[in-house]
């Protein structure tokens, strides 16, 4: 697949990880945090990278990278912050994609396992959206469940969202790309 992506990031990369295992091009990953493992993971592969703790400054880079490296869709893999109103205004609609570890609606925001534990529901699971002006707001693009058993503690759950998580999201961006070229192709 020859169309690109952009990855924003604040942590470890695990979905990084799983995004470049499966063969995506990632064109350049941008973090608020520069202390990001996820950071390091890109440089070693040797993919582009950039931080800054600014929001607007981070924003006005990705803007002007997205446009050099002619990015197909920005993909939000443990992005911590919301993004700005004129940042998300400035892309077309659907270009920007998040993974959320819940169901949504169910659970948006910070702690969403934890929420999901204490909540006593029988299933959670991984959402894959388009990222709006909202906390996990936007539209959904696909959801895999995963059963909550009695015993779960934060971290066994979140090893099992995890797993799908690493499937999931880039099966998904796969399936977004081959339809933006689809789109282009039929124009």
């Amino acid at each position: 697949m020859n169309d690109k992506i952009a990855v924003l990031l604040s942590g470890n990369g695990s979905n990084l990880k799983a995004i470049m295992n499966s063969g995506i091009k990632i064109s350049f990953v941008a973090s608020n945090n520069p202390n990001a493992r996820g950071l390091n993971i890109a440089k070693e592969a040797g993919i582009f990278t950039f931080s800054s703790t600014k929001l607007s400054i981070l924003e006005e880079q990705v803007l002007k990278l997205t446009l050099k490296y002619n990015v197909s869709l920005i993909v939000l893999a443990g992005f911590m912050r919301l993004l700005s109103k004129s940042f998300l205004k400035s892309l077309p609609e659907k270009f920007i994609i998040n993974i959320h570890p819940s169901i949504l609606p169910a659970f948006k925001g910070l702690n969403a396992i934890e929420q999901a534990i204490e909540s006593c529901v029988q299933y959670t699971g991984v959402t894959v959206h388009y990222v709006d002006e909202g906390m996990d707001t936007g539209s959904i693009i696909e959801q895999k469940k995963v059963k909550i058993y009695k015993n779960d503690t934060k971290k066994s759950l979140q090893t099992r969202l995890k797993a799908t998580e690493h499937c999931l999201y880039p099966e998904t961006i796969k399936k977004i790309l081959l339809k933006q070229l689809k789109n282009k192709n039929n124009l």
